[in-house]
Formats: structure tokens, C-alpha cells, sequence
């Protein structure tokens, strides 16, 4: 009589060692974890890193990487929706104190963040209809959106009630103004930032 294999029972990863798993596969994508779902987006293109280099350029320029605050890009925001969400911004402006403020898995609380900026890429989706929500609902007070599909950009301000209250929309040919609440006053041109190709 011969014997049964027992087999060991498998265990699962858990989302964030699926991400970490995931990561390491795929170098230069960005792996976020949304509404308890993991979202891979591949490396953006050069019209992207144009419209954050043109951004990033106006805010120092402006003052706002110094001793109150940095400005900085691909830093993880742990997320409250979910135990284990947290998400990736294309850049943010930050407390200068953020490194005392870790959470989990190389992600930092949402209260430090300022700002957060993302310029639209094929998780198009995401940029525009999930992340207002979870941003909103981790209190961050204004959320960028350099939509450069439909060419516009939009600052959402005004957090509550997992939505952002105030929904300011500005077309090519316009300049616009980040809050004061950032640290200092800001004006671009949307032209600028959506940085068509020269």
C-alpha cells in the first residue's frame, strides 16, 4: 500500500508583496495599490517628463524647495481607503519633515503632502476618476491634474467628504494659480505645462 502525497497548502502574497513582486518584474513602471487593486502604468514618455521638468522648474523658481517644504517626484502616499493602498504621484510638494513621517513600504502620511501632480498617461482613467477620490480622502489638499488628452489642466481644492468641493478648469491660453496654501504664490501657463512638443 503505498502512501498519499500531502501537499502543502499554498500561501497567497499579500497585495504588498504582489506589488513588490510586481516591481521588481517590470523595472521603470509604476506600481500602485487603488481601491485594494494594483495598478501597473509603464514608464511615461518624454512629452510627460517635459510637463514635470517645466513644472518642477517654476517651483523652485518660486521658492517652494527650501527649509518649510520640498518639491519632489515618485513619492509614495500611504492611502486610508484600504490597509494596504497607497499611490505613486508623477511629483508633490511635501513638508520638509516627511522623513519623519514613514509609514509603511516606502510611503509617507498623506498629511504631509501639500500638493500632488499627475500628468495624464495611458492610466488615464485612474488619473481622472479614481485617484480625485482617494486623494480627497486622504485630506491632500490640492490635486493637479495635467490632462494632456483633452489639453487642459485642472486644480482640485477643498477636500471633504472623499471629494474635492472646488473643480477649477483652465484651457491652453490661459494662466492659472496654485493656492497659497502650497507656501507661496504660484501662477503658470497651461501652455507651459502641458508642454507640447517643440
Amino acid at each position: 500500500m503505498s502512501a498519499a502525497a500531502v501537499e502543502e497548502p499554498i500561501e497567497q502574497p499579500t497585495l504588498l508583496e504582489a506589488a513588490e513582486l510586481i516591481s521588481s518584474q517590470f523595472a521603470g513602471h509604476r506600481v500602485e495599490i487603488i481601491g485594494s487593486q494594483i495598478v501597473v502604468t509603464p514608464p511615461p514618455n518624454a512629452s510627460h517628463g517635459r510637463s514635470l521638468s517645466r513644472l518642477m522648474r517654476v517651483l523652485f523658481a518660486a521658492g517652494l524647495d527650501g527649509e518649510d517644504c520640498e518639491v519632489m517626484q515618485g513619492v509614495g502616499v500611504w492611502l486610508p481607503e484600504g490597509p494596504s493602498d497607497y499611490a505613486v504621484p508623477d511629483l508633490a510638494i511635501v513638508d520638509a519633515d516627511i522623513d519623519d513621517h514613514l509609514i509603511e513600504y516606502s510611503c509617507y502620511d498623506p498629511a504631509v503632502f501639500r500638493l500632488v501632480v499627475e500628468v495624464t498617461s495611458s492610466n488615464m482613467s485612474d488619473d481622472l476618476k479614481r485617484k480625485p477620490t482617494v486623494y480627497a480622502i486622504a485630506g491632500i489638499p490640492v490635486y493637479v491634474i495635467v490632462d494632456r488628452a483633452n489639453s487642459r489642466v485642472m486644480v482640485l481644492t477643498d477636500p471633504q467628504d472623499g471629494e474635492y468641493r472646488v473643480h477649477a478648469v483652465h484651457h491652453p491660453g490661459q494662466t492659472f494659480a496654485l493656492p497659497e496654501s502650497i507656501g507661496v504664490s504660484v501662477t503658470l501657463s497651461v501652455d507651459d505645462v502641458l508642454a507640447a512638443k517643440k
